[in-house]
């Protein structure tokens, strides 16, 4: 038996989440077109025959404006200096963006000793000489392999995950056959309610929205979206409630909640992603567990 941690890093939007989600073949983590979408480092177990690989997904890093930024930049240094021993730390380039000094940063942040491949994704969206392109750039980096691959498609991440089991050292699973993550159900659940309200908002405003699981019975899950100001909370609710209730029937649809009842409630809290103690509150993964515990 193999097992080992696997840390994906990389700039925002790079697609690690849409990555991470291909590589475990089930969704763990909440993808989205907008940056800095993922909040909190999030693992995903990667069941083989002979192996366990647990992905652990972090927030892009990325010049903080608030403390917000400030905390997600040190949720994704955290998870990769919290790696004892390192294992494989897997950098990965968006094809479709020029390799820029962000990525260049974040690499030369990484523990000089790890072992590190490339992974060139959205392949599926670049050209054949964006991907060569890429691929070539990110030759300085001088990793121990490089992968062009595709998290929306597939292409290209068995090969990746062959790799990455190979190289990982004989050791016992870190989780049993039936778990697929390390996160708890209630934070899968308000991550749901936010994957809908950011494919639906436009601007800044996405970044301004928490949501936190309040109250599990069970025939009820209730959950609080947090936004800054009192306008945001009237795009939020829309126009006769809609815009809550298409979010909430397809966040209860995503989720599978037959016969459950997701209440959403909007409240105001100014500011708050620049204030560091709301945020700490608010990326909390800890919420009320099942009506079962």
């Amino acid at each position: 038996m193999r097992s080992g941690f696997v840390t994906l890093v990389g700039r925002p939007n790079a697609g690690k989440s849409t990555l991470l989600n291909c590589l475990v073949g089930a969704k763990v983590s909440i993808a989205s077109d907008k940056p800095q979408t993922t909040r909190l480092r999030v693992m995903g177990v990667r069941h083989l025959q002979d192996a366990q690989i647990v992905f652990v997904d972090t927030p892009g890093i990325a010049k903080p404006v608030t403390s917000l930024g400030e905390q997600l930049n040190e949720t994704a240094r955290t998870a990769i200096a919290d790696l004892e021993p390192v294992d494989v730390i897997c950098m990965v380039l968006d094809a479709t963006a020029p390799l820029g000094r962000g990525d260049r940063l974040i690499w030369e942040s990484l523990p000089a000793d790890a072992s590190t491949v490339v992974a060139v994704t959205k392949c599926d969206r670049a050209s054949r000489a964006q991907v060569v392109g890429q691929l070539a750039a990110a030759a300085e980096f001088d990793a121990g392999a490089y992968f062009p691959v595709s998290g929306t498609t597939g292409d290209g991440t068995d090969a990746l995950v062959t790799h990455l089991a190979a190289g990982l050292a004989q050791g016992p699973a870190y989780f049993p056959p039936e778990s697929i993550t390390d996160l708890p159900d209630a934070w899968r659940i308000s991550e749901a309610v936010r994957e809908q309200l950011l494919a639906r908002l436009d601007d800044e405003l996405p970044y301004s929205i928490a949501v936190r699981v309040t109250e599990w019975e069970p025939d009820r899950i209730r959950c609080d979206i947090a936004v800054e100001r009192p306008s945001q909370k009237g795009i939020v609710i829309g126009r006769g409630g809609r815009m809550l209730r298409d979010v909430g029937t397809a966040a209860r649809r995503e989720l599978g909640l037959d016969g459950v009842y997701l209440e959403l409630r909007v409240r105001v809290e100014p500011d708050w992603q620049r204030t560091p103690d709301a945020v700490s509150r608010m990326l909390a993964p800890e919420a009320p567990s099942g009506p079962h515990g």
